[in-house]
């Protein structure tokens, strides 16, 4: 079955798109920037340049497919550009016309649970979406309506897991004891891609949520267990919390919360008492434990690259010139990859802080590392060849970019250890954190690391520990964003799902 997908690089798509691929199910991508945005995807995926803003612009789209998975939508406005009415109203309108123009049997509608009756902007226009679904999509349409849902790089719990990681205070709306259903993302994408594969239920709503009622408290409180960390909670009165992420809105500062997420907030995310979860009921899905799905977050944080920091991106070295290794070039190298850890100076740099986080290097491994100033932090392993480990910082670290490690000879005798990186600050605070003490810390702990790398060596460095920085800019700069991106992108390509490889643990 072809199945054109819309919204497929967000946190609920990519996860829809990889349980279609599963199923063995091909999928069609639609988006302004397919063709980049497909690469992610070893097979399977068609990129279709298109978007729902015009009619223009998605006539054709569903041609020889037979179904239809529309998740895209906006849940903040952006004036003028983007708007509830635009995207989420008239958007998924032009869409479902498109759907029953091709002759599509099924139409998936991802709506929002709360949306029949909620005061938010997003809610009503949700709701609004779903009224025109009724009004003009094919006869096989649904619409689902998912509670609150967290993965990687989700705008509310993943945000909550950094705040935890590296604030020593955290703000609570009210008393933090509003109930919702949090839902691991994967599992959302599995009945996503079970309501578009099958034909039951038909023209009408399915409500999913997770198993298990906590509060932003209560989550709070297992991610603290989780990190061996204890922030303070402040309470702030809502009226209060709304006054400021409206102030800060107004001018333009990018809170994450956005006031009409604190209304939904107040709201609650539950299924009405009595209701029917259709996760488990209906789409016959086993929901991950929420103790489970928080540690699994944990680990899986988005890479944060250099074209999305800010500023100006430096290229540091450091190497040392070993003589005498009782190492070949090869040992030395698996030393660093399995001892890491070790090589670290504690005071400035701790591997493994969280329990249970790995400390070996390995394609995939995520480590997490303590920083004086900055609490707990994440760098994942995306590349290992011959003689180069690359590291690539994820969302929470100061940083935005990649560091590598070089193992190799340079004559009879001569080995080379080097540290590069290439980075630049993680934000506007960061910057200017990195200005100062950061920058200080970040030197000493790599002279540190090359330092007993030498000393695990057996060797010397009759030399010392050598190093340099410079600034890139224009063509350089781009070179090596292109080449950590494209990195990046063939370790996501090699961590994506098969077409018809199945599901562990699911029937």
């Amino acid at each position: 079955m072809k199945v054109l997908v819309t919204g497929g690089t967000g946190v609920v798509g990519r996860a829809a798109v990889n349980e279609l691929l599963r199923a063995g199910h091909s999928v069609r991508l639609l988006s302004r920037g397919a063709e980049e945005d497909a690469r992610q995807w070893a097979e399977g995926v068609e990129p279709y340049a298109g978007s729902v803003s015009s009619d223009e612009a998605v006539l054709g789209a569903a041609n020889g497919c037979d179904a239809v998975l529309h998740v895209a939508g906006i849940v903040a406005e952006n004036p003028p550009e983007s708007t509830f009415q635009a995207v989420n109203v008239d958007g998924t309108r032009r869409l479902a016309r498109e759907a029953k123009r091709a002759g599509v049997r099924r139409f998936v509608y991802v709506s929002s649970l709360g949306a029949e009756g909620g005061r938010s902007g997003y809610h009503k226009s949700k709701y609004a979406a779903e009224l025109a679904v009724r009004e003009v999509a094919p006869p096989g349409w649904l619409i689902v309506r998912p509670g609150n849902v967290y993965g990687p790089g989700d705008e509310v719990i993943s945000l909550l897991l950094k705040m935890v990681r590296t604030l020593p205070a955290i703000p609570l709306v009210g008393s933090g004891d509003q109930p919702f259903q949090p839902m691991w993302v994967d599992d959302l994408g599995l009945a996503l891609a079970r309501a578009v594969e099958r034909d039951s239920p038909v023209e009408t709503v399915v409500e999913l949520a997770g198993t298990e009622t906590t509060t932003m408290r209560g989550l709070i409180e297992l991610m603290s267990r989780m990190t061996d960390l204890n922030p303070v909670l402040i309470p702030v009165p809502e009226f209060l919390a709304r006054m400021g992420t409206q102030a800060m809105d107004a001018a333009g500062l990018g809170f994450p919360i956005k006031p009409d997420q604190l209304t939904m907030l107040e709201e609650g995310n539950l299924i009405p008492e009595g209701g029917v979860n259709g996760l488990t009921e209906v789409f016959g899905v086993t929901p991950t434990p929420l103790a489970e799905g928080i540690g699994k977050l944990a680990d899986t944080l988005p890479e944060q690259l250099p074209s999305e920091g800010t500023g100006d991106l430096h290229r540091q070295r450091y190497w040392a010139d070993i003589r005498g290794s009782t190492m070949s070039a090869g040992e030395l190298f698996r030393m660093v990859q399995t001892e890491f850890y070790q090589l670290a100076p504690e005071p400035l740099m701790k591997v493994g802080v969280e329990p249970g986080t790995q400390t070996g290097i390995h394609v995939g491994a995520t480590l997490t590392l303590s920083i004086p100033m900055r609490g707990h932090i994440q760098v994942r392993c995306v590349d290992i060849d011959d003689d180069t480990i690359t590291l690539v910082t994820l969302e929470g670290h100061p940083l935005s970019g990649a560091i590598r490690f070089d193992v190799t000879e340079e004559g009879p005798g001569l080995l080379r250890f080097e540290v590069r990186s290439f980075t630049r600050s993680g934000g506007l605070i960061d910057h200017l954190g990195m200005r100062t003490v950061g920058k200080v810390a970040q030197r000493a702990t790599w002279r540190s690391v090359v330092e007993a790398v030498v000393e695990r060596s057996g060797g010397t460095a009759e030399d010392g520990v050598h190093e340099e920085e410079s600034t890139l800019t224009g063509q350089a700069a781009t070179d090596v964003e292109q080449w950590v991106e494209e990195v990046v992108m063939r370790f996501r390509r090699s961590q994506s799902p098969a077409q018809g490889e199945g599901r562990p643990g699911q029937s």
